[in-house]
C-alpha cells in the first residue's frame, strides 16, 4: 500500500528530497554520452567559457533531481506518471563537488475531470546550492486517489 497519494499532495506542501553531491566522474560520463559540449568535458575549454569552469549539463542536474524525487516520493506513492511540464530553468552552473539540496513544492492540485480516481498535482522541483537556486522546473504529476 502506497504511503503517498493524491490527497497528501495539497498546495503548500513542501517535501525535502535530500542532498546530492555532484560526482565529477558521473557528471563527465553523462556529458560524454548525452551533452558533449566542451565546457562539460574539457577543463581548459570550460575555464575559457562564460561558465568559468567545468560544469554539469543542466540535464544531468535535472536527472539528479529526478532520482531524489523518485527515491523520496515516487517509490512509495500512487504515481501514474506525468503529462509534462511548462518550464525549466538552469539558474546557475553546477560544478563537481557541489552539494545540492533537492526540494519539491505542491502549487496546485485538482481531480481529473475525465478519469475518476486520478488527481493532477502541479509541482515545482528545485535544486539549491547553499542559498542559490540552480534548477527550477514546473510540471504536473498524476497520482491515484485513495478512494
Amino acid at each position: 500500500m502506497a504511503t503517498i497519494a493524491f490527497e497528501d499532495l495539497t498546495p503548500g506542501t513542501v517535501i525535502d528530497l535530500g542532498e546530492v553531491k555532484v560526482d565529477r566522474e558521473e557528471m563527465l560520463a553523462f556529458s560524454q554520452r548525452f551533452d558533449p559540449q566542451p565546457f562539460h568535458l574539457d577543463e581548459e575549454a570550460a575555464k575559457r567559457s562564460v561558465l568559468g569552469g567545468l560544469c554539469a549539463s543542466g540535464w544531468f542536474t535535472a536527472c539528479l533531481w529526478m532520482r531524489a524525487y523518485a527515491d523520496t516520493v515516487l517509490a512509495d506513492s500512487t504515481s501514474q506518471g506525468s503529462p509534462g511540464g511548462r518550464d525549466m530553468a538552469w539558474l546557475a552552473p553546477v560544478f563537481p563537488g557541489d552539494l545540492l539540496r533537492m526540494r519539491m513544492e505542491v502549487i496546485g492540485a485538482r481531480h481529473s475531470r475525465s478519469r475518476p480516481g486520478l488527481g493532477l498535482v502541479e509541482l515545482v522541483g528545485s535544486a539549491h546550492r547553499g542559498e542559490d537556486c540552480v534548477l527550477r522546473m514546473t510540471f504536473t504529476g498524476m497520482f491515484a486517489t485513495r478512494g
